[in-house]
């Protein structure tokens, strides 16, 4: 997809990214502001100062959307949003009618997000990732790692986020933080070490450590309604990008095909749970995930972008009648 090198757009691709044993290894985000509520940081949660760099098809942006609805921040953050199709300068924002829910960006006027890191961080070389958070009025980028932007956009925005949930309790954070670690190296990311595998060894050791936590996932999930209980947390939206995109594009195009979440009761009872969840089904747009994973060339050298999209998270869940709240 390509990088920047002295904040110069190149084709190559980060070495470091591939182990000796041909495994992928997922390099950690660059800028790593916070947002705090009284603006300690040098970054105070405001309405309308900040802005989100996303793109429907990746995973990682999509966490953010889902806090931005889920904790009522539509009108209080906006959001360029990428055209789905990987691009020879990576993530690009324009018009075009096939994709009427992918918008330009109107604020700063960038047809390409590494115009944004450029103009952040004259002579930045790196990835080039969404999400990344911009910050209006100093024009730097605040953050490009999702898990810490969902934290912000979870806490430090209370009293101007259009409610008060919290996903992340105190009470609950040591277990929600044991169940990300896992699903992170295994699921979120297991997902990308199957597809990105240089080495039938790396492949087969991620492919059976994918599956060993989803199964385990299917075991939890049959005897509660979310994975802490019977409450949302942070875990549960950490996790939903994945299930959400496994069946149209992981499942195939990333080999990830022992079986798809369809194929197991509760998660995907559970998937469609959360997507019913008001705001949530806005996020989702599974005709996006295949025009984006399809047209990643290492992936399908052919470019030629599958016609169907084989899941209907709309048909009705079984969580609220096996596990009811009260």
């Amino acid at each position: 997809m390509g990088i920047l090198v002295n904040g110069v757009w190149t084709d190559e691709t980060l070495a470091e990214e591939t182990g000796g044993a041909g495994d992928f290894r997922r390099k950690e985000s660059h800028f790593r502001d916070r947002i705090t509520a009284d603006g300690s940081s040098g970054y105070k949660a405001e309405t309308g100062r900040y802005h989100l760099y996303v793109a429907h098809g990746c995973p990682w942006a999509h966490r953010t959307l889902i806090y931005r609805a889920v904790k009522g921040l539509a009108d209080a953050i906006t959001v360029a949003y990428a055209q789905p199709h990987v691009r020879e300068q990576g993530w690009t924002y324009e018009r075009n009618a096939r994709f009427p829910e992918c918008t330009p960006d109107e604020v700063n006027g960038f047809h390409y997000l590494h115009e944004a890191y450029a103009a952040a961080e004259p002579g930045y070389t790196g990835k080039v990732t969404v999400p990344t958070l911009w910050d209006k009025k100093t024009r730097k980028i605040v953050n490009n790692e999702s898990s810490e932007i969902i934290r912000m956009l979870n806490s430090a925005f209370r009293g101007v986020a259009g409610n008060d949930l919290d996903f992340y309790p105190v009470e609950l954070r040591a277990e929600i933080d044991a169940l990300n670690a896992r699903i992170y190296e295994t699921v979120n990311n297991g997902v990308y070490r199957c597809g990105f595998a240089k080495s039938q060894g790396a492949y087969d050791e991620s492919y059976r450590a994918l599956f060993e936590t989803l199964d385990f996932l299917e075991e939890r999930l049959s005897r509660q309604r979310y994975l802490v209980g019977d409450r949302v947390t942070e875990a549960d939206w950490r996790l939903l990008p994945t299930l959400v995109r496994f069946d149209v594009a992981y499942f195939s195009l990333f080999k990830c095909n022992r079986q798809r979440i369809e194929d197991y009761r509760h998660l995907s009872n559970y998937t469609r749970d959360l997507v019913a969840t008001s705001g949530v089904a806005a996020t989702v747009f599974p005709a996006q995930y295949v025009a984006n994973y399809y047209s990643i060339l290492r992936c399908n050298p052919t470019g030629i972008i599958p016609g169907g999209v084989p899941v209907d998270l709309s048909r009705p869940h079984d969580r609220d009648r096996l596990f009811p709240l009260n």
